[in-house]
């Protein structure tokens, strides 16, 4: 009875149990999301519709029925779906990524039920006022959003980010006025700025596989860091100069030459850089060392040499235009080289400039 006791209380307080659809009542106040803003219409992704804004009772948190309820209205609904006749849209509240039925729940289910992935719906959004870095992030989107009447996919995971992708923006759509068309819109700018120069180097990032270097963040993290440092006048950046040849440093410019590629033509945000390291090693285990050095992918020669050192090595490695050399060159040192047994000591040789001839066929010593 102590079971049945407890399933009566939750029912009769409106405490949800772990089956069952979220009450937007509660998370609304979790949250403190009292303001609200009407988003039109629009397809929203059904297995982002967790609750009910009255009848989160009657469904459980995959919107099938509770046995306790006719499924007479279902039933109806299902049948009228199979017929191919057009519902109105369902009316959803809306707060951070999750969504709330105030009109429709029984088509809800009934589209969960047939495997669909979407449904049109009415959208009222609650903005959440509690300062928590997730929501004042979650704030700045949205306004971004409501300025520019943008609905793409943007993930930022710091505070001001968003307002000065609104600034870029803001740029673009005075350079399209002086230009390109003097009526320009703030959702046309903003539209094009998406196109022609967001997604372009989002993409480059993208094949640079920079976000492995850059652990909790998003690829709109590092287009918001790479454009702000690139095309902001007068910022020092810690990177190389090398991402000047790659990314010009004016966006506008920037958006010309991406124009005149296709996709597949973007080009990889990776640099080759090549370092020598002069080694010391112990005398009975130079031969082991040897093999194990030449045995580094990243090793392109060993020499065993005479005189104050003992080995001389040539590496090649890869690195993002956001890191330096040296970086690269030291961890590939400590982490690799440094960890062979019998090596003494090492010192590393950078070049500054370098001039190769090309191989002479009939030289034996070019191989």
């Amino acid at each position: 009875m102590g079971r049945l006791t407890d399933l009566i209380k939750k029912w009769w307080t409106g405490e949800r149990g772990d089956n069952e659809a979220k009450c937007f009542r509660d998370d609304q106040a979790c949250e403190g999301a009292f303001d609200h803003i009407d988003r039109g219409i629009c397809a929203v992704p059904l297995d982002r519709i967790v609750g009910s804004v009255g009848r989160y009772h009657d469904f459980d948190s995959q919107f099938k029925l509770k046995d306790h309820m006719p499924a007479d209205r279902l039933v109806s609904i299902k049948r009228a779906m199979r017929q191919g006749h057009s519902l109105p849209p369902v009316k959803l509240y809306k707060i951070k990524d999750e969504y709330y039925v105030l009109d429709g729940n029984h088509r809800i289910a009934a589209a969960k039920s047939f495997g669909r992935t979407d449904i049109l719906a009415k959208i009222v959004e609650f903005i959440p006022s509690s300062n928590t870095l997730e929501n004042i992030i979650y704030r700045e989107k949205s306004h971004f959003m409501e300025q520019t009447g943008l609905n793409h996919p943007i993930e930022l995971s710091e505070v001001g980010q968003f307002p000065h992708l609104m600034e870029q923006i803001e740029k673009h759509k005075r350079f399209l006025e002086t230009t390109e068309n003097p009526s320009v819109t703030m959702t046309m700018a903003a539209e094009d700025w998406y196109q022609t120069i967001y997604l372009p180097l989002t993409e480059i990032i993208r094949k640079g596989r920079l976000l492995t270097f850059f652990q909790g963040r998003t690829l709109d993290d590092l287009y918001a860091y790479i454009s702000y440092h690139q095309w902001e006048k007068g910022r020092t950046r810690k990177y190389g100069i090398g991402i000047d040849k790659l990314i010009p440093n004016s966006m506008e410019a920037f958006r010309k030459k991406m124009a005149k590629m296709k996709k597949e033509e973007y080009p990889e945000m990776l640099r080759g850089i090549t370092a020598f390291i002069m080694i010391t090693a112990e005398a009975k285990r130079e031969t082991k060392v040897v093999d194990r050095l030449f045995a580094l992918p990243e090793v392109r020669e060993v020499h065993s040499v005479h005189g104050s050192i003992d080995i001389l090595v040539k590496i090649t490695l890869t690195r993002d235009l956001l890191t330096s050399d040296a970086e690269v060159i030291g961890q590939f040192v400590q982490e690799k080289i440094r960890q062979i047994p019998g090596i003494l000591s090492t010192q590393t040789l950078i070049p500054g400039q370098s001039r190769i001839k090309p191989a002479d066929p009939a030289d034996p010593t070019d191989s």
